[in-house]
């Protein structure tokens, strides 16, 4: 099994979704809704959200869906802000930037965990959002589980002082740096750079400025022979960095490997970039072009679980999400 590419994951079927005006000023990833009835918008979203989740299944990839009926949580379908999961046992709750966003945060989904995988620690940061600190997460964060560095562009939801204070506690190697677009405003989260795979990484060195720094984070993504494809910024700009490698399982028991993302990132990547992720894993790429409006994609929606099942939970199969859902355990089929 990968530390870095989970088998199962937790997602948020966001019934009451629409583009949050508070999260705007600094994603510059998010767009206008087309005029249409916000009814109408959002059942698109959650057909949109359905096909990410039966293309994971399909894969062979474990899914915990929570339903989410609640009007005043229109981003709760990007879970993996406010929660994470390490090997080890360890969990963590995080500070939000948008106040309307932090509600998000459910106690079910900890339960959840708790119930069906071995959990020795939860560590909730949000009580930093008094502060005025802020670190969104797998958001603000992109982790390397095997080399146990945790790289973050700061941002106005991503502060280097809740970063080293996370890798304190959870025993990773902080490595900040700005990133910056071409209009000069540093990037909301790390996640839209790039991703980090079991033997590759893509990620989208050129928006960081300073040399020094991009060539330091070139040099730490190769570690242990990882490959380092580039992105660009135009490649960015179409989610092709806010991927994510999972594991899902052939039929007949071995792992799958795949890298999940939006059609719209996976139209963006050249041929060699493709070629790059398909010598060690399989692409899924589902169109979510409603979702893709509030600036997030693929990896947005995903909140991995690098935990240990519990006995009588085998991890990647199916079985695990009939046995859930009989259980109560919110979920769909």
């Amino acid at each position: 099994m990968s530390n870095v590419a989970p088998s199962a994951v937790i997602l948020v079927r966001s019934r009451r979704f629409r583009v949050n005006p508070a999260t705007a000023a600094d994603n510059a990833f998010q767009a206008d809704p087309p005029a249409v009835d916000p009814a109408a918008l959002s059942a698109q979203a959650t057909r949109e959200m359905d096909a990410v989740a039966g293309a994971l299944r399909a894969a062979g990839v474990t899914v915990h869906v929570f339903d989410d009926d609640d009007p005043t949580r229109p981003d709760s379908v990007f879970p993996n802000n406010w929660i994470s999961t390490h090997p080890g046992g360890m969990v963590g709750v995080f500070p939000m930037f948008a106040p309307n966003r932090r509600h998000e945060r459910r106690g079910d989904v900890l339960e959840m965990l708790k119930a069906h995988y071995r959990v020795q620690t939860i560590v909730d940061y949000s009580g930093l959002e008094a502060d005025g600190i802020f670190l969104e997460g797998t958001g603000a964060m992109v982790i390397d589980h095997d080399s146990r560095v945790a790289y973050m562009a700061r941002s106005h939801r991503a502060d280097q002082v809740a970063l080293e204070r996370f890798c304190a506690d959870f025993a990773y190697e902080p490595m900040a740096f700005d990133a910056i677009d071409s209009g000069g405003l540093p990037v909301y989260h790390t996640n839209v750079l790039g991703w980090i795979g079991t033997r590759m990484a893509m990620f989208a060195l050129e928006m960081v400025p300073d040399a020094s720094r991009r060539e330091a984070l070139r040099e730490r993504l190769s570690v242990h022979g990882r490959e380092v494809v580039e992105l660009t910024e135009a490649q960015v700009g179409e989610f092709a960095g806010n991927a994510i490698e999972l594991t899902g399982w052939h039929a007949d028991g071995s792992p799958r490997p795949i890298v999940a993302m939006s059609g719209r990132a996976w139209r963006s990547l050249r041929d060699d970039q493709v070629a790059a992720i398909e010598r060690s894993a399989e692409i899924v790429a589902v169109d979510i072009p409603t979702l893709e409006l509030s600036g997030g994609s693929v990896r947005c929606m995903v909140a991995g679980i690098h935990l240990d099942p519990r006995p009588g939970v085998k991890p990647g199969h199916a079985a695990a999400d009939d046995a859930m859902a009989a259980e109560g355990t919110p979920s769909i089929g």
